[in-house]
């Protein structure tokens, strides 16, 4: 069993645990995962690291409450305990070498940007991030990325807070007016990172995606994560799990991956109302 040592509600439906787990906080490294179960007969499921504290041996992970084990997961508080917590799984977010880059974390898609934004600051390097959310509610660890980046950019999609816009706005500004990445890192929506790199292509930029969003087994066994990415000309099948979740943007195959990652949408709603039915509030 893995103890929570923390808990926290980011936004109404955002949750920030921070899980006693000396193991994985040992190994644990920017842009990977772990699979959690809630408990002995919960389903297993796959969360990015968000950040761990290796002298305290304890991961933080930060999880929207989608479906039912999410929903299941976030009834637990400081003290209750996880069945497993097995990690980390998946390659590292690659930074070596890089000196100028830009984050870009949209939505939930901010705790995997932030691990990443924090490494590359302490190895020296001048950050940039831009952040965005759908309304003021929905912002999350904006004051985590403040002191991670040189240069932050917040925006939301109806202008509540901060800046009206999507993330490529800010991010199409600094291209046109002559800012030279080394490399842009966008990490949230697909659509989201889909323009982010077709913005950042323009301009010759290279840019690394997680695809963290259409894992869903963990370990390459179920198929949910497969991927198509054009390698040499040709189209070759990748998993997100195994092979990622870190790829390079140019190559991804947005329009399949969205279209497979709405698949499993439906049997998602049933499971989700089926657990409210049993257990009232799907969130503590």
């Amino acid at each position: 069993m893995y103890r929570i040592a923390k808990k926290e509600k980011l936004n109404p439906t955002v949750t920030l645990m921070e899980i006693e787990a000396p193991l994985v906080a040992r190994k644990a490294e920017a842009g990977q995962f772990i699979i959690l179960r809630v408990d002995a007969d919960g389903e297993r499921i796959p969360l990015t690291v968000a950040g761990f504290d290796r002298a305290a041996g304890t991961v933080r992970i930060i999880f929207q409450t989608v479906g039912a084990t999410s929903a299941a997961l976030a009834r637990l508080g400081a003290g209750d305990s996880v069945a497993d917590f097995v990690g980390p799984l998946g390659r590292p977010t690659e930074t070596e070498g890089l000196r100028n880059v830009c984050v870009i974390g949209g939505g939930v898609g901010c705790a995997i940007a932030l691990p990443v934004a924090e490494k590359l600051h302490a190895e020296g390097c001048r950050v940039t991030s831009v952040i965005g959310f759908r309304t003021r509610e929905l912002v999350i660890l904006e004051d985590e990325f403040r002191a991670a980046s040189d240069v932050l950019h917040v925006v939301t999609d109806d202008g509540s807070y901060a800046r009206r816009g999507n993330v490529c706005l800010p991010l199409d500004e600094m291209l046109s007016a002559g800012e030279k990445f080394d490399r842009v890192f966008a990490i949230g929506p697909l659509v989201m990172m889909k323009f982010a790199t077709a913005k950042a292509r323009e301009y010759g930029i290279p840019v690394t995606v997680s695809m963290n969003p259409i894992m869903i087994d963990g370990t390459g066994m179920c198929g949910g994560c497969r991927l198509t990415l054009i390698e040499d000309g040709k189209r070759v099948v990748r998993f997100a799990c195994v092979d990622g979740p870190d790829f390079d943007g140019y190559a991804v195959d947005f329009d399949e991956a969205m279209e497979r990652g709405g698949m499993y949408r439906e049997a998602e709603r049933h499971a989700y109302a089926r657990d409210c039915d049993l257990f009232g509030k799907s969130e503590g």
